[in-house]
């Protein structure tokens, strides 16, 4: 297995390579310049203006900038922001713990709640329960998370004021682990209700498939418990299906904390990278382009590796998988 990862991490380079290129290629073709206020500024002089531009190497052909960029990543330099003047490595630093915080928080709450609810609903199949989990889930797939944010700082922060409108913690206040729950609540309900609502609906269809075998018919003419039969016997097979889910589920929270950042007003990577989108501060575009990137190459090479750990007729020899 060690091996297989090894050959995936390998063969996802040249994948990683021309993410970066195309990256490259698609922001520097954008109108305007991380230096345009600058350069259309009268009152700058145009020696200084060519200074600037010199000294971001922006005068330089495209492929060159690339190569300089690419180099100093893999060296672990992501550069220097054009309009913080700081190196991109410590503006990411300063604001990945804030990040992590979120989407892990969201990823375990999603989780708690999608697999227990789909399970219920499976064994309950076709009751109002299950009818209204099924409806509820609908719902939350369809609702963009930027509008069920703003609805929930109306409704929670704005007309009953129970919850704080955003940042992670009260302003001039001493840290208080309650207080930084009462920030977190909003964020993460908002991440984690699309992801909720799609899990419980796997589990559930999943489950069904599980339910029905023979192998758990046998466990049960065994005099097993219900609860051990669901538990050891259902559970495991029933979450195959969901391995590539969960290994993709990480990304696709840190993606959906881009938005969700913003809106609720958190120091985090995804507010860092709004804020360089709009000012066009190339250096730090390009650095969370390339850590979102790898998080679902990653990703996916997690998928397979669950495969194999849920599933023990799934091993990976050297030169393919065998079932």
């Amino acid at each position: 297995m060690a091996l297989y990862a090894l050959r995936r991490l390998l063969n996802a380079i040249p994948i990683l390579i021309g993410i970066t290129i195309i990256s490259f290629a698609i922001i520097h073709m954008a109108p305007g310049s991380p230096l345009s206020e600058y350069i259309d500024d009268p009152t700058v002089k145009a020696a200084d203006k060519e200074n600037m531009i010199k000294q971001y190497g922006l005068d330089q052909p495209l492929y060159i900038q690339y190569w300089k960029w690419i180099s100093g990543i893999v060296q672990g330099d992501f550069g220097i922001s054009f309009l913080k003047n700081e190196p991109v490595s410590s503006l990411i630093w300063d604001r990945l713990p804030n990040t992590l915080l979120l989407t892990v928080t969201s990823f375990l709450i999603a989780l708690l709640i999608a697999v227990p609810l789909g399970i219920l609903c499976a064994v309950k199949a076709n009751s109002k329960l299950d009818q209204i989990v099924s409806g509820l889930s609908f719902v939350g797939i369809s609702i963009p998370s930027f509008w069920l944010g703003l609805m929930l700082i109306m409704f929670f922060a704005v007309k009953l004021g129970w919850l704080p409108s955003g940042g992670l913690q009260t302003i001039n206040a001493p840290f208080s682990l309650w207080d930084r729950l009462q920030h977190l609540l909003l964020p993460v309900l908002t991440i984690a209700a699309m992801e909720v609502a799609v899990w419980a609906r796997y589990v559930r269809s999943s489950m069904l498939e599980v339910i029905n075998q023979d192998y758990m018919r046998t466990a049960r003419a065994k005099g097993l418990g219900g609860g051990r039969v669901l538990g050891f016997h259902g559970l495991r097979n029933a979450l195959i299906p969901l391995a590539t889910l969960f290994g993709l589920a990480l990304p696709g929270f840190f993606g959906g904390a881009l938005i969700v950042e913003t809106i609720f007003a958190i120091p985090g990577m995804g507010r860092l990278f709004t804020e360089a989108a709009f000012q066009r501060d190339y250096p730090i575009i390009f650095a969370i382009t390339t850590i979102i990137a790898f998080l679902y190459v990653f990703g996916s090479i997690i998928s397979d590796l669950l495969y194999a750990l849920l599933d023990p007729r799934v091993s990976y020899g050297k030169k393919e998988v065998k079932v």
